[in-house]
């Protein structure tokens, strides 16, 4: 399978939030990659229902979700309804993971995975195969435009080996300081979804950029 791209919204100009959702449909990107914030799991708040609604109404791409909030289990009905085709839950903010994932599945949605930069590929064993997707976080959650954390490189060799000696057809998404300089290599090591943010929305050309991005082998 090509590795797809899902350029994160969280980097978009949000005075012009129609106009880089059209950017992202006519480019070459997969997916939209909608990051939710709430102030407590991470250090800062993104945007919530109502503007995820608003990118609903322009996506013309199925919608990757990215719960970085306390409690998820709450809004997963929420975020069904307003359009979530993909939904990630943090490891970290789950109590009972494994519910938390069937509860995903059983509102329709694919049900992701995330992993802070410290925590173990290892723990996800007992759930890989019942898992849709694992985010790895490549920089500490919370904001965009940090730097890339080297160590995921390993995290990707030591998952992609998880999934392989499974029966799970998971896919590897990750997320912070993606870009070009960095795209090839991940890959290489097993990435499916590159989640790009400033590398795309920060970059002159952003439909050329997620073309060269989408295009690297």
């Amino acid at each position: 399978m090509k590795h797809l791209i899902a350029p994160s919204v969280l980097a978009a100009d949000f005075a012009n939030l129609e106009r880089d959702c059209k950017m992202i449909n006519e480019s070459q990107a997969d997916w939209f990659h909608i990051d939710i914030m709430d102030g407590v799991f991470v250090p800062n708040i993104s945007f919530g229902m109502p503007v995820m609604a608003a990118i609903k109404k322009h996506a013309k791409k199925p919608l990757d979700v990215h719960l970085m909030i306390v409690d998820p289990d709450r809004y997963v009905e929420t975020f069904k309804a307003i359009g979530a085709d993909v939904l990630t839950v943090h490891y970290e903010a789950c109590d009972h993971l494994h519910r938390s994932i069937q509860n995903i599945k059983a509102h329709g949605m694919k049900a992701g995975v995330a992993l802070n930069p410290h925590t173990p590929v290892a723990l996800l064993k007992d759930v890989i195969e019942d898992l849709d997707l694992v985010c790895l976080m490549s920089v500490n959650p919370g904001f965009g435009g940090q730097k890339f954390i080297p160590n995921t490189y390993n995290k990707v060799k030591e998952l992609r080996a998880m999934i392989d000696a499974s029966s799970s057809n998971c896919l590897i998404e990750i997320d912070g300081g993606v870009g070009e300089n960095n795209a090839k290599a991940l890959i290489d090591a097993g990435a499916d979804v590159l989640v790009a943010g400033s590398a795309v929305f920060a970059s002159e050309d952003p439909v050329r950029t997620v073309e060269l991005l989408k295009n690297i082998d």
